[in-house]
């Protein structure tokens, strides 16, 4: 038999929040994977995507980002990023440029490979991001300097924005995985579930339409996923959610002055809800309230964390 010359195995992408890690996911997929938002920190759990071509399947651990813990649910957050990067095959960190006097955060880079990278044992990937911010000359300095303070396998710098140079990156990942056949049909994009992403569409309407603390302090539970029947294709699909929060100020505030508010946001995550399962969908989303749950390590676990 003769050797495979197909390359499959798992990439985890680490870095901090707002580095780009879900545009770049969503971006080499071409597909709206990964919930995006301006605000930091919109990743909470570990979303599993498949990239296929003709010589590799590469399996993307896109990761929470990396931060100061200050409760029970960033410390649960963490510890999905380091489970991701003891996975993975290859680990590619990502890193913005910033406009400045600054290219880059210096302190956040080297605590990112000597605290997180390299204690994880898997050939690095710089790839830095945000390329369209900055010039040339800027773009060679960075990559010699990253080159010998952190002794990558290999340096791109891209946009996942705009989608430059995302090509070169898979041609980077593909002979550093093992050469296997892949795992997945080429038809799958990601492993998890429909009532997933509907929970996570859920959450990214909340980012947009609510300020100050509200996202941070709200999760976002399916109780219920019941399909049509398939001798009435005409009766929409069920879907009931709970959408907590931690004060009655915050529930008022998700509710707004005679449910406009949570009527609008329910508006806008069926719209999206429908374009991912391709059919329509009944939405009812009640509000619950869970005093302090981000610091209730039970309540996290049922939450999935």
């Amino acid at each position: 038999m003769q050797p495979s010359s197909f390359s499959c195995g798992h990439v985890a992408f680490v870095g901090a929040p707002n580095a780009g890690k879900s545009t770049l996911l969503n971006r080499l997929l071409d597909h709206k994977l990964s919930i995006v938002t301006p605000k930091p920190q919109t990743t909470r759990k570990k979303i599993t995507g498949i990239f296929h071509d003709d010589r590799s399947q590469i399996i993307i651990l896109d990761t929470p980002g990396i931060m100061d813990p200050k409760q029970a649910l960033h410390e649960s957050m963490l510890e999905i990023t380091r489970r991701s990067l003891r996975e993975s095959d290859v680990i590619v960190a990502l890193i913005p440029f910033q406009k400045g006097t600054e290219p880059y955060d210096r302190k956040f880079v080297e605590e990112l490979i000597n605290q997180w990278v390299r204690p994880a044992g898997k050939p690095l990937l710089i790839a830095l991001n945000k390329s369209d911010l900055v010039t040339g000359p800027v773009i060679s300095e960075v990559q010699l300097e990253l080159s010998e303070t952190c002794k990558p396998v290999a340096i791109t710098a891209l946009s996942a924005l705009t989608g430059n140079n995302i090509q070169k990156l898979v041609e980077i990942i593909r002979p550093l995985l093992p050469l296997d056949e892949p795992l997945y049909p080429d038809d799958i994009l990601s492993t998890e579930p429909e009532r997933f992403f509907v929970g996570e569409i859920i959450r990214e309407k909340i980012f947009l339409l609510y300020g100050r603390e509200i996202p941070y302090s709200t999760e976002v539970v399916v109780d219920e996923f019941r399909e049509q029947h398939e001798d009435d294709p005409r009766r929409k699909e069920l879907i009931r959610c709970s959408i907590i929060v931690e004060r009655n100020s915050q529930k008022q505030i998700m509710v707004g002055a005679g449910g406009a508010a949570l009527k609008k946001l329910g508006q806008a995550a069926r719209k999206e809800i429908e374009e991912l399962l391709g059919r329509p969908v009944f939405l009812e989303i009640f509000v619950k309230i869970r005093p302090d749950w981000r610091k209730k390590k039970n309540l996290l676990k049922s939450y999935g964390y």
